[in-house]
């Protein structure tokens, strides 16, 4: 069956899931989309999401559902675009909607894979990385803020026809590329995650000003030494973020001038993505859960399964669980917890 004849669900409207849903509809394929409440459902029907790029702007009406359990019919391609707090109970609405050949194609921060497989079933689930930014301006109106690509892979098995045809589908989003090691390029996508947004969190800085801080520099470096040291045990081999930035060349100290280096690279992105402000802050700043637990929490807790150290990351996620629970400020005066002054 050719791609376009298929039956598609886009689970999420958010700044990702909505826009992923906009330009399909634009392209022509049989593509509804699953929002959170009534009143966004019945604009996104008489209304449209409307979409801002910076190639210009279009809006597209669909066919919405305030909840899964209204869907009703079974789907062949599900992008599933809810927030890693959100996604066991998504996956457990999805269920029913599942034929045998049915794919969900995760679209989730962090390493939610795993979790989807146990409770879909690994012949499932698709790995996969958004690589472009957006944001919501309002429910409805959503801006395409960055472009980048989707990399998109199994994650326990070798490409495939089906796999071709959701990387065409994507294709009408953004450019795709398709990997042998997707759970390498997932890990990779976590530590930087695991770095920017969650230290953004604790201290409440944009990227430029925690790159100015000796302090945040140095937890950057401690969280990726964390990572791959459990990445070896989890037999990983993590792949260069964004094919450029090589984590085992970036701590590597037997490399000349490593501490040069390493300073060098980390000023260059701060001021180059000085504007950046962690999603995980905004999170806690709108008074929302945050996503930490599939970030510095998967490095922590498998750290504690297979006992690698990983104090760092561990202390990261306490002090965003106190935030989440009104018992921590957010402040740079974080950065002057016990626990981190022995690797500065």
């Amino acid at each position: 069956m050719n791609v376009k004849e298929k039956s598609v669900l886009v689970v999420g409207a958010g700044s990702i899931g909505g826009i992923s849903a906009a330009f399909l509809k634009k392209a022509g394929y049989n593509v509804e989309i699953v929002c959170k409440y009534e009143d966004y459902k019945e604009s996104i029907i008489n209304e449209g999401l409307r979409v801002k790029t910076p190639a210009g702007s279009f809006s597209e009406k669909m066919k919405a559902y305030a909840s899964l359990t209204d869907v009703g019919e079974k789907k062949d391609i599900i992008l599933f675009a809810l927030k890693a707090t959100d996604m066991k109970e998504g996956a457990n609405d999805l269920k029913p909607l599942l034929n045998g050949g049915s794919l969900v194609v995760s679209m989730q921060n962090g390493i939610c894979e795993p979790e989807l497989e146990r409770i879909l079933g690994s012949e499932h689930i698709v790995g996969c990385i958004v690589g472009w930014g957006a944001t919501m301006d309002k429910p409805g109106r959503l801006v395409m803020t960055s472009g980048g690509d989707f990399v998109i892979g199994y994650i326990d098995r070798n490409e495939d026809e089906r796999l071709a045809g959701i990387a065409e589908l994507l294709e009408t989003i953004a450019p795709v590329r398709t990997s042998s090691n997707m759970m390498g390029q997932l890990y990779s996508k976590l530590i930087i995650n695991a770095c920017i947004t969650s230290v953004g969190a604790i201290t409440g800085l944009l990227l430029g000003e925690m790159m100015r801080r000796r302090k945040a520099r140095k937890l950057f470096v401690r969280i990726i030494r964390e990572a791959l040291e459990l990445a070896y045990i989890l037999k990983i081999q993590v792949e260069d973020y964004a094919g450029k930035l090589n984590y085992y060349d970036f701590i590597d100290d037997k490399r000349k001038m490593p501490e040069l280096r390493r300073y060098i690279i980390l000023r260059l992105m701060g001021f180059k993505y000085r504007g950046l402000k962690s999603s995980s802050l905004q999170s806690l700043q709108r008074g929302k859960l945050t996503e930490i637990d599939y970030l510095n929490g998967y490095i922590a807790s498998n750290g504690r399964e297979y006992g690698v150290p990983t104090p760092v990351n561990a202390a990261i996620v306490n002090m965003i669980h106190e935030i989440e629970d009104g018992k921590r400020e957010i402040s740079i005066f974080n950065l002057d917890e016990q626990v981190f002054k022995k690797f500065y």
